[in-house]
């Protein structure tokens, strides 16, 4: 061995030895890390798991409010998916066995987090008076669930539309292994639909518009 082999072995053992040990202390990092350390990236992964198929849900809340919507049989399709916008249609059969197809939840991401908006449209594929409303998350939130708090625009639109008590509105999203869950809370107000992911259904036609 010459003089110059020996500092070089030398060299490859010490980067043997502190390989494994700059990976378990985070200074190497797997591509899959982003995800797990952003709890909004991986939420919008759970999202985009489901994309193309649909699944069969309920009416969970009891506001009398919802009473027409009690019992009623109510798909969700993820239709639409990207990185970072998915475009999840909720339809709801009504009473005569057609069913409401105006209703879709749009998830985006912004520069600052998360938001929520609701498409909604009459069958004609006309944008019903109130549409595109909803709100921007306020928090980092889980990979399971995001709150959206109402913003501004669509306070404004709300009171233009004599909906004063709807100026407060939270909106919230749950997903998990086994169940999407859409929730709309403020005081005196609860709506919440979940949809059991275990169990797809064939995906419906296009919302109204789409």
């Amino acid at each position: 061995m010459t003089c110059t082999q020996a500092p070089a072995r030398a060299l490859v053992r010490l980067a043997v030895m502190i390989a494994p040990a700059m990976i378990l202390s985070g200074c190497v990092s797997p591509s899959g890390d982003k995800a797990a350390a952003d709890p909004q990236s991986a939420f919008m992964a759970r999202l985009a798991a489901h994309c193309g198929k649909a699944y069969a849900g309920r009416l969970v809340s009891t506001d009398p409010a919802d009473a027409d919507m009690a019992g009623r049989a109510m798909v969700v399709d993820f239709r639409e998916c990207a990185p970072d916008r998915m475009a999840i249609p909720f339809h709801v059969q009504a009473e005569d066995g057609t069913w409401d197809r105006s209703r879709t939840w749009l998830v985006t991401r912004t520069d600052s987090g998360l938001r929520l908006k609701h498409d909604h449209r009459h069958e004609d594929g006309s944008a019903d008076p109130v549409t595109m409303y909803g709100g921007d998350t306020q928090a980092t939130g889980s990979a399971g669930a995001q709150d959206f708090a109402v913003d501004a625009d669509s306070i404004a639109l709300f009171r233009a539309g004599g909906l004063a008590a709807s100026v407060t509105n939270v909106w919230r999203i749950e997903v998990d292994g086994s169940t999407y869950t859409y929730q709309l809370s403020r005081k005196g107000r609860l709506f919440r639909v979940e949809f059991d992911l275990t169990r797809p259904v064939t995906p419906p036609p296009a919302p109204w518009g789409w």
